[in-house]
């Protein structure tokens, strides 16, 4: 496999330390609000960065962070009336709904930063020891000119880096390039811990150095998130931890593209700002799960209603062939025949074509593609009068392909995917058809298929499709 290294600006062989354990760590949400679909593909490519790791044998360790304590949870806190731990519980809660009607499994681990405390303030003064930060009335700030390959993530130099630097108002640090480690608490945050600086809280860099190592030990094989991570963050998470622990903290940095709305950057003050749950409202998940991979990872995509709906019918192809193929399972019978088995070796090829693509840099675009020609030949090769085993085997090659997607695992069985005030219409239906009262037949189907249910009739009987 080959990934694009952000370190090293090239696309590398992916050659990980130990191949029986891949090391990830991946940067998650700030717990104030719901994510937003900006924050939603980060947590969707590398979610099936990990799956096809996994498809291909591999063991993968996942561990993807929840930020509880920040300048915004304590503003949300007031904002509520609630304590900023509640806060965050309550958004922890949030999130893990939303990810999964985007079919994003669960980390292996999550850690929280107010979880990690103890090892925060050794972090921090680990690094004081070694020469590397400074404590300021208080507050702890980490010397930046100290660490002499700062800006080799972001490819940024220190003389660049000069012009754009200032100390805020109320900051005591020696340099405008340095960055906070420890903040000292300020009036009425109700949200502090004890630390040899005085009662505080962490800044927003340290607490992925901390659980990275923590959790990973202190090299792993990929450090992940969106590309507005690259700098500062990621930046300043190299700079202490490799100061801390002398060694390389990531050999893979992957970042993916911004996301655009309507060719335009997301912001409240435009209106343009969708939180996953708005958008909840009008797609499914998996409906926003294909758009998200529907380009590369690394390339700036548009979210437009266009693009979504083209991402709906998308989906729905797939579906289709998926339902067509359980049809002809349920209806069928038989082993494959001899031209059967020819056919199914020659549908098999694209399972390379699909491999080939993740390889290269984790390509989804190409890989939906692939699944899109296997679809393709499926609808030509199995029709009705095909055996049942030759239908498995083609419903057996694609989910399995879809599934290294995260796609095709929301419910579209007739019996499994509608609820019974749906089921009732259905056998309503087939008790009007079979009385020859085929004018509430047919206001029955029409019924349906406002409700996104169509029905067929077929000579094994009624096929149920979702649209």
């Amino acid at each position: 496999m080959k990934i694009y290294n952000t370190l090293t600006r090239t696309k590398q062989e992916f050659v990980p330390i130990d191949e029986n354990e891949i090391k990830i760590y991946v940067c998650g949400p700030t717990v104030y609000n719901f994510f937003h679909i900006g924050n939603a593909r980060p947590f969707v490519v590398f979610d099936t960065l990990r799956r096809y790791l996994e498809y291909t044998g591999r063991k993968v360790k996942f561990v993807q962070n929840f930020t509880d304590v920040d300048d915004k949870i304590l503003k949300r806190a007031n904002e509520e009336g609630i304590t900023p731990l509640e806060v965050g519980e309550k958004y922890i809660g949030e999130y893990f709904k939303d990810a999964q009607a985007l079919n994003v499994k669960k980390a292996s681990v999550h850690p929280r930063v107010t979880e990690n405390m103890k090892e925060i303030i050794a972090f921090v003064q680990k690094l004081i020891d070694k020469g590397y930060a400074y404590e300021s009335d208080g507050d702890v700030y980490y010397n930046t000119r100290k660490f002499t390959e700062y800006g080799k993530l972001s490819g940024q130099n220190i003389e660049d880096l000069e012009l754009g630097a200032r100390i805020m108002i109320g900051e005591k640090k020696r340099d405008p390039l340095d960055f906070a480690l420890w903040k000292a608490q300020k009036e009425g945050e109700g949200l502090a811990w004890e630390s040899p600086w005085g009662m505080g809280r962490p800044g927003w860099h340290i607490e992925c150095s901390v659980m990275s190592t923590k959790y990973l030990g202190d090299t792993i094989d990929i450090h992940a998130g969106g590309q507005d991570l690259t700098f500062p963050h990621h930046e300043n998470e190299i700079a202490q931890t490799e100061a801390a622990t002398g060694k390389t903290f990531a050999n893979y940095w992957m970042h993916n593209g911004y996301i655009t709305i309507d060719n335009e950057k997301m912001s409240k003050s435009k209106g343009n700002f969708f939180t996953v749950r708005d958008i909840l409202k009008d797609y499914e998940g998996e409906v926003m799960r294909f758009f998200l991979l529907s380009g590369h990872y690394r390339s700036p995509i548009n979210f437009s209603r266009d693009l979504m709906e083209q991402a709906k019918n998308g989906l729905a192809r797939m579906r289709n062939s998926k339902s067509n193929l359980k049809h002809l399972i349920d209806t069928g019978s038989g082993e494959m025949t001899e031209d059967e088995k020819v056919k199914y070796e020659a549908l098999e090829k694209y399972r390379d074509k699909f491999v080939a693509a993740m390889e290269d840099d984790l390509n989804t675009a190409d890989a939906i593609s692939a699944v899109f020609e296997l679809i393709k030949d499926i609808n030509t090769d199995v029709k009705d009068g095909a055996s049942k085993a030759f239908a498995e085997k083609c419903l057996e090659l694609l989910t399995e392909l879809t599934g290294v997607l995260g796609l095709l695992e929301v419910s579209d069985n007739a019996d499994e995917g509608i609820d019974d005030e749906l089921q009732k219409l259905v056998d309503e239906r087939q008790a009007a058809r079979k009385a020859k009262n085929f004018k509430r037949a047919d206001e029955i189907r029409d019924m349906l298929k406002e409700k996104g249910i169509v029905l067929e009739d077929t000579p094994q009987g009624v096929k149920i499709t979702r649209i």
